[in-house]
């Protein structure tokens, strides 16, 4: 009887074979039998195929085993910004996070990709033997994600995106390794505060209102291609009685930035001009002109309110240029108690002639020898 065995090895991507033939003479019984060397042979072993032990990569990055590099950085691009912690709070986001960023490091190193091409994850762990008898891969991963994550957009992306400008072109990804980090690494820091005055009516004041506000703001795409640009509305409060200069303040409503996190946007208040008053903190003043005859010898002043009333001011006695009448409870409320307001403020304004005839001079001239 005569048996001869073949031992061979197919390597391949991801796929490793190892078979054992026996070929025998007809007529030959089954049986244990001795080898071409002429020691013993084993058993009859079936053909077998195996896949690498470990996790797959390739799918991690949704890329087949061919995918260039630039195809799989895009693909990491895209999953790098979907699942970055900063941007994702699902319970599981740091954790694919992670493993997106070990897939990357691994398929764009081009021995380790080999070497996990032909062994598996345990290949890397081992050297590269396939066997654990080889030099192991200290480190084969990066052990900062984040770290991983601003390596990859210090990248030039060159000019075309997925048939666009890459929006990513514009900002300094010197400072991207700022992003957030779970572990107690570096966190993104945010952008400048945007500052913005809002003008509004006493009128506005005086009762209460609410200001729609739409501002046009950049924010990270959840799909992970760059930026976005989207509108939204604001809806600023005003409440009775509020003073310019009081700050409202929307957390986190601006722009973002690969490298920050969004902006906060904030609204000062402003008075606008208004025709008949000034204020004064919860008071308005209005200007009450009269003519010297009328402040000499007295009259009547209509006062408008900001309800639209009309408030006849009677004055008998002299009045100075400059004098003030005071109507309570007629000014804005108060910020702190809006139930309550300020005052109304009547300051005269004297009109004095240009001239005076002669006649009516030496008049006032005797009345006046009697004051």
């Amino acid at each position: 009887m005569v048996l001869i065995w073949t031992q061979f090895g197919v390597n391949h991507k991801n796929v490793n074979v190892k078979c054992k033939v026996r070929v025998m003479h007809r007529g030959d019984s089954a049986g244990s039998s001795s080898s071409a060397d002429g020691s013993k042979s084993e058993p009859d072993t079936p053909c077998l195929t195996t896949k690498p032990t470990g996790k797959d990569f390739y799918k991690v990055l949704g890329v087949s085993p061919e995918s260039n590099e630039d195809e799989i950085k895009k693909a990491y691009r895209k999953l790098a910004l979907k699942f970055h912690p900063d941007k994702n709070s699902d319970a599981d986001a740091e954790d694919k996070f992670k493993e997106i960023a070990e897939a990357y490091e691994i398929l764009t190193d081009p021995t380790k990709r080999s070497i996990y091409d032909q062994f598996g994850e345990e290949g890397l762990k081992n050297g590269g033997s396939g066997t654990g008898q080889g030099k192991v891969f200290r480190n084969h991963f990066h052990s900062d994600p984040h770290a991983t994550f601003s390596d990859h957009f210090d990248f030039p992306f060159g000019s075309d995106f997925d048939g666009e400008d890459d929006p990513f072109r514009r900002f300094p990804f010197s400072h991207v390794n700022g992003f957030a980090s779970h572990d107690g690494g570096p966190r993104r820091g945010q952008g400048k505060e945007v500052v913005h005055d809002l003008p509004v009516t006493l009128e506005e004041v005086m009762h209460g209102c609410t200001k729609h506000v739409k501002i046009t703001r950049s924010r990270l795409s959840p799909e992970g291609h760059g930026l976005r640009s989207e509108e939204k509305v604001l809806n600023v409060v005003v409440k009775k009685g509020w003073r310019a200069g009081t700050r409202i303040t929307f957390p986190r409503e601006g722009d973002e930035t690969p490298n920050s996190t969004p902006t906060d946007i904030t609204f000062i208040l402003r008075d606008k001009e208004h025709p008949h008053y000034r204020r004064d903190g919860s008071n308005i003043v209005y200007t009450a002109k009269i003519s010297l005859k009328e402040a000499l010898c007295g009259c009547t002043v209509n006062v408008p309110t900001l309800d639209s009333r009309m408030m006849p001011v009677p004055c008998s006695d002299v009045i100075k240029p400059g004098a003030i009448r005071r109507l309570r409870g007629e000014g804005l409320p108060l910020p702190k108690s809006p139930s309550q307001r300020g005052d109304l403020l009547v300051e005269f304004q004297v009109n004095f002639p240009d001239r005076i005839p002669p006649q009516s001079r030496e008049i006032i001239k005797h009345s006046l020898a009697q004051c």
